[in-house]
């Protein structure tokens, strides 16, 4: 199996983890001030990113 392979399915994988972790942690923020689930969200939302770049960086090579 090729790198770009094993990286695709771990990322999709890996994102799928990812969302259901956010979701259930969601349910505990959506109780909080809105500034805390401003926050929680912006990070949430942006976090992703850098294990995909890793993720993809390590396929191209």
């Amino acid at each position: 199996m090729s790198r770009s392979t094993i990286a695709a399915l771990l990322g999709i994988a890996g994102f799928l983890a990812y969302v259901v972790v956010v979701l259930l942690l969601a349910d505990h923020v959506r109780a909080l001030h809105w500034t805390v689930e401003l926050l929680f969200f912006a990070i949430a939302g942006i976090a992703w990113v850098w294990p995909a770049k890793r993720l993809i960086v390590w396929a191209v090579r």
